[in-house]
């Protein structure tokens, strides 16, 4: 099952890389006190979390910011070094706080996990918005290769 808007997000620490420092944080770190939008991806890299799903919120950083967000972040379920490639790779690094949860264990906590066979689990795509750790906003996205439901644009309609 997963998480129900006005839940707590799940306590889950995550890696993080910036420059060649790698460093650990926690959901409390990132959620306390702060409005965030936290999209998830399956995977960096995939066609459509590289084409459709991240640039969009690349390109609505500035209206995530006007309406008073104070973090965009990305979770998936790859190692940290991965998403620091990907983050310089498509812009996002330095704009987009990238999360890696390497073994699953937020998307798990989350009730957000699928398991994709041969690729192993990896998270649902989805888009939230969070207000000091309460979960407001959850859009999951209801088929594979789609980023409608959990797009940058669909979120921002969702804001209070």
């Amino acid at each position: 099952m997963s998480i129900a808007v006005g839940s707590r997000i799940p306590d889950a620490s995550f890696k993080v890389k910036s420059g060649d420092v790698t460093s650990d944080m926690t959901t409390a770190e990132i959620f306390r006190g702060k409005k965030v939008v936290l999209f998830a991806v399956p995977g960096a890299y995939t066609p459509t979390c590289s084409l459709k799903h991240l640039p969009g919120f690349l390109s609505n950083i500035d209206e995530f910011k006007r309406r008073g967000i104070d973090t965009v972040a990305c979770t998936a379920v790859n190692d940290h070094h991965v998403l620091a490639a990907w983050g310089k790779d498509t812009g996002a690094d330095g704009r987009i706080l990238l999360l890696a949860d390497g073994t699953a264990a937020f998307a798990k906590a989350m009730g957000m996990a699928t398991e994709l066979g041969p690729l192993g689990t990896r998270s649902q795509r989805y888009a939230a918005y969070v207000d000091d750790g309460v979960l407001e906003v959850l859009n999951v996205e209801d088929a594979p290769g789609k980023a409608e439901t959990s797009s940058a644009e669909a979120l921002l309609k969702a804001l209070p």
